[in-house]
């Protein structure tokens, strides 16, 4: 099965949570609230983030943290890519030589149009997006364990 990682799932929740306050700062205590998450979980998330440029850390007595760019302009594709790397379906999706039977292969070309679909899929959804309420499915909506959080 193919998913994102649960840190990587949490990230986006971190994310939505800020996106959905973007004229405020909240510390870490204040997302894990609205996240619904353990403040240490959230604590391990907002590092990479913030190295990735999405979060900017602000100090002090009334430090914490918000969006660094709109939501608008913060993609799936960029959360994945700052939690667990460039997106690669398979290992030679991403590097040539990294397989032993890449000379005789003949599904590596295949590997990398389908990584480039689901990064494109993944770049087309957005923060401000993830904040709007699910979509519906020919005239129903979707179930609540499948609805994004």
């Amino acid at each position: 099965m193919l998913r994102v990682t649960k840190l990587t799932d949490y990230a986006t929740v971190v994310l939505t949570a800020l996106a959905a306050r973007p004229d405020l700062v909240l510390s870490a205590p204040e997302l894990a609230e609205h996240a619904g998450l353990e403040i240490p979980t959230v604590a391990k998330l907002l590092k990479p983030l913030a190295q990735a440029g999405l979060v900017s850390a602000f100090r002090g007595a009334h430090g914490g943290y918000r969006l660094a760019r709109p939501a608008s302009d913060i993609s799936l594709i960029d959360v994945v890519e700052a939690m667990e790397g460039p997106l690669g379906m398979t290992e030679c999706s991403l590097h040539g030589g990294a397989c032993g039977i890449e000379h005789s292969c003949g599904v590596r070309a295949n590997w990398r149009r389908i990584n480039d679909v689901v990064a494109d899929a993944l770049r087309s959804v957005t923060l401000a997006q993830m904040l709007a309420p699910p979509p519906r499915l020919r005239g129903k909506s979707i179930p609540a364990t499948l609805a994004v959080a």
